[in-house]
């Protein structure tokens, strides 16, 4: 299993701006393709974004194409995912995993297991 931990969740207004961080603190995230997901209340899991290795793919969900932007800097070691314009149903807890690099650019398959997850809240 990896361990990966997310960060920079919060509360934050309709409209208003987050940035998380996905960071591995006992091996290095260069040689894995990573993705984010979300678990609203009730709801499964769902992915909402991945990249590859080398950063050069890049997959969105529908729901947050255009207000979302995933980077890595593989010199800090983590995966950042910035999102702007957020919405009321944006709400969830947001995990990043290890993603099977073949399924970078269809269905972002996670795998090697979960972080803890950071709770983002949108809501005025």
């Amino acid at each position: 299993q990896l361990q990966l931990v997310e960060s920079g969740g919060g509360l934050v207004q309709p409209g208003g701006s987050l940035t998380l961080s996905c960071a591995a603190s006992a091996f290095t995230l260069e040689f894995y393709a990573i993705g984010w997901y979300r678990q609203a209340p009730g709801k499964e899991r769902e992915g909402i974004s991945c990249i590859s290795v080398n950063g050069k793919s890049i997959n969105y969900t529908d729901s947050v194409r255009g207000r979302f932007t995933i980077s890595r800097d593989n010199a800090k070691n983590t995966v950042t995912l910035q999102m702007n314009s957020l919405k009321p149903e944006d709400t969830a807890v947001y995990y990043c995993a290890a993603v099977l690099p073949t399924t970078v650019r269809t269905t972002c398959v996670p795998t090697l297991g979960w972080g803890p997850g950071t709770q983002v809240t949108v809501s005025s």
